[in-house]
């Protein structure tokens, strides 16, 4: 937090005459990065270098109209919009250019997987573009969508593909959605291991860094991952049975995400798991 502080004070000190400082105080004071939060501020600094015509601006336009439609979906600094967010993102996004901002591409491929703007066709699109161009969310969001055929045909092949890369690469989502489909296909042992693994470490914010994966999405992972286990230990499914335990990783799943634990548990109760 101090070099943070010394950082903010020698870019505000610079920001009249250096670009990149406009873009690096919009960041700090957007995330309350060495002072306190001030989303207003940021998007102020994010604006100025979206509407300038300065050459010296063109390098950071894509990454500050990311950084804007943050904002507008998050409804921080600015009136919520999901409208200006998916502008905001279009631009950034670049038609997939790998040199644009790669987080927007995959945001974009979030948003239209949402119910208010939901378009699996364009969603998929966009996984694609992030996933070719680096980003391990949308690599796992790509492997989710070809193993139930959403906005493409079912490919289970592509599938596994996608999701045990992004899997190896500390895509927890992938990994519970990997549980997932060792168990229904009756690898219990592999379910159970896996799901082990990924249950292992319990800070999911650290995970979500650590992956540059968002934070829901992790715990839905580590969550699906924990009643799997907790289903293979009450059992004895390709583990030592210990009903225990058991509890023990229904209440962690329970825990990091009520809705898929009861969704999970309802497919138990009805024979399904």
């Amino acid at each position: 937090q101090g070099l943070h502080k010394e950082a903010l004070m020698q870019f505000e000190k610079i920001k009249d005459t250096c670009f990149q400082a406009v873009y690096q105080l919009g960041v700090m004071y957007y995330d309350g990065l060495g002072t306190e939060k001030d989303p207003e501020r940021g998007v102020e600094y994010m604006s100025k270098i979206l509407n300038s015509d300065s050459p010296r601006a063109g390098h950071l336009k894509l990454a500050a109209a990311y950084n804007l439609g943050r904002a507008y979906y998050e409804g921080c600094g600015v009136k919520h919009s999901t409208e200006e967010a998916e502008r905001l993102w279009l631009i950034a996004a670049d038609h997939g250019n790998p040199k644009a901002s790669v987080k927007a591409q995959s945001a974009l491929g979030m948003l239209y997987s949402m119910p208010v703007l939901k378009d699996l066709k364009k969603a998929f699109f966009w996984h694609s573009e992030a996933c070719h161009n680096g980003n391990l969310e949308s690599q796992g969001a790509l492997g989710i969508m070809y193993l139930y055929g959403q906005g493409i045909h079912q490919d289970t092949k592509a599938a596994l593909e996608c999701l045990r890369e992004a899997a190896e690469r500390g895509n927890i989502y992938a990994q519970g959605h990997l549980v997932e489909h060792y168990y229904t296909k009756k690898f219990y042992s592999k379910a159970a291991a896996l799901a082990k693994r990924t249950t292992a470490n319990n800070d999911i914010s650290m995970l979500a860094k650590r992956a540059d994966c968002h934070p829901t999405y992790v715990a839905k992972g580590v969550a699906m991952a924990a009643f799997y286990l907790a289903r293979c230990l009450q059992l004895g499914r390709g583990i030592k049975q210990d009903e225990d335990a058991a509890k023990k990783y229904y209440s962690k799943a329970c825990h990091l995400d009520p809705a898929v634990a009861f969704h999970l548990e309802r497919a138990a109760n009805l024979g399904r798991i």
